[in-house]
């Protein structure tokens, strides 16, 4: 009796969501309507289950529901794949629509003017190679300079 009350409780709960889902998306509202609903009533009436279960010729009502709940349960992962899939290319068509628009205003304006004179800039690299970066000072490729002459 507990486990009636328990799952009557869940099922309850199914169809307030779908009542509240139908105005969304109406079929899936309708769909599950109908499936608490039944649900519901096999749980009350099991028997019944078991008589529709040797109609459709399988052996027990339990196995019956089931085997329906799997085949629910996977058009429910295929419509939510389905979503998902959509959601991905609106985000992609998005993402692409506002790097174009970015790429074609960086393109229309003019770079800013700094007045700031604390405002450090940067040399390209090889700006930097040939004005004597530290990086490239006389000692250090001496070192390299001797150390390939010794391993030679």
């Amino acid at each position: 009796m507990i486990v009636r009350l328990v799952l009557t409780g869940l099922l309850m709960a199914v169809l307030l969501y779908a009542w509240q889902e139908r105005r969304r998306s109406p079929i899936i509202g309708m769909l599950a309507l109908v499936a608490a609903t039944t649900a519901t009533y096999l749980v009350w009436f099991p028997s019944h289950a078991s008589d529709l279960a040797f109609l459709a010729g399988v052996g027990r009502g339990v196995d019956l529901i089931i085997y329906l709940w799997v085949v629910i349960s996977l058009l429910v992962l295929l419509n939510l794949h389905l979503k998902l899939r959509v959601q991905l290319e609106l985000i992609t068509a998005l993402a692409r629509e506002i790097a174009i628009t970015n790429a074609a205003d960086a393109s229309n304006a003019q770079p800013p003017i700094s007045n700031n004179p604390h405002k450090r800039t940067t040399m390209p690299a090889r700006s930097r190679a040939d004005n004597g970066s530290p990086n490239q000072s006389a000692a250090h490729s001496g070192v390299i300079a001797k150390a390939s002459a010794t391993n030679g």
